[in-house]
């Protein structure tokens, strides 16, 4: 490999990172780069994104309504991420909205929800069906009763976010919806750290908006991850960066695992830049 090819640098990016990084990105240029790419690694929050998957699925042929109404109750309490388990019981939101809760605040509740209207086995038939076939729900999320949640690889997840862009999962208006759901997602830990933040926020620059980021993060203590869509005024590309393997499992924002991430994303993202919209 050429010592300053995009797939070294990166390498070298990463080189005093105690543990081990995947990576898949797709320039739709032709371009693809992959590090440890086929390497399964914890899901955490990610398998939420083949869940909207199915759910969407689920909608496409008619077997949910997207405006059916859901009502959360104590048996659907769980700890974790999210804002539901701060609300009183009793309170009812369509499916859409659930599903929303779940990508864009990583909701667990929400996202137990989603499973029980979908069914985990249909979860994973639409993932094989897809060409995932490395990617894996086990069971809902509680972690007093399942250490263990899912498993994916970059490519499997990388390839998700490719067919949603491509308007190509399930049909385009039902890409469109998740694109715009992945679009209010609020915790980007690795994908837009680093990023200039100037052209992602128009609200208080005043100019116009010049990247978006459609994706899904999060953290277990095995891993760190995050993925989707980046996209520029000279087109998008797909980035799926997981970790694993790393010597300090607290959760805090300096963690290891998003600074070298954010290093990573960064050195993708002014690559794909200066070349107008292509890694090589």
């Amino acid at each position: 490999m050429n010592i300053l090819s995009l797939e070294s640098r990166i390498n070298a990016e990463v080189f005093n990172f105690s543990g081990k990084i995947g990576l898949y990105a797709n320039d739709f240029k032709g371009n693809i780069i992959e590090i440890n790419a086929d390497e399964k690694f914890e899901t955490a929050s990610t398998i939420k994104s083949f869940i909207l998957a199915e759910l969407y699925r689920q909608i496409h042929e008619g077997k949910v309504d997207p405006e059916q109404i859901l009502k959360y109750d104590k048996e659907n309490f769980v700890v974790g991420s999210g804002i539901l388990r701060n609300l009183d019981y009793g309170v009812e939101m369509t499916v859409k909205n659930i599903a929303t809760l779940m990508i864009i605040v990583s909701d667990n509740i929400a996202t137990n929800m989603m499973i029980d209207l979908l069914g985990i086995d249909n979860i994973n038939n639409t993932c094989e069906d897809l060409g995932f076939k490395d990617t894996v729900l086990y069971n809902k999320l509680d972690f007093e009763k399942y250490p263990k949640l899912g498993t994916s690889t970059p490519r499997d997840y990388g390839k998700l976010f490719e067919m949603v862009y491509k308007k190509e999962l399930w049909s385009e208006e039902a890409s469109e919806e998740m694109l715009e759901i992945f679009k209010k997602q609020h915790y980007n830990t690795m994908l837009t750290r680093n990023l200039p933040q100037y052209y992602l926020d128009s609200e208080n620059t005043g100019d116009e908006e010049l990247i978006y980021i459609a994706s899904k993060s999060w953290s277990m203590n095995a891993c760190r991850n995050d993925g989707g869509i980046v996209s520029t005024p000279y087109g998008a590309y797909v980035i799926a960066l997981f970790t694993k393997d790393f010597v300090d499992s607290l959760y805090y924002n300096d963690h290891e695992s998003l600074r070298f991430g954010g290093k990573v994303t960064r050195l993708m993202f002014d690559n794909y830049i200066s070349l107008k919209g292509k890694f090589k």
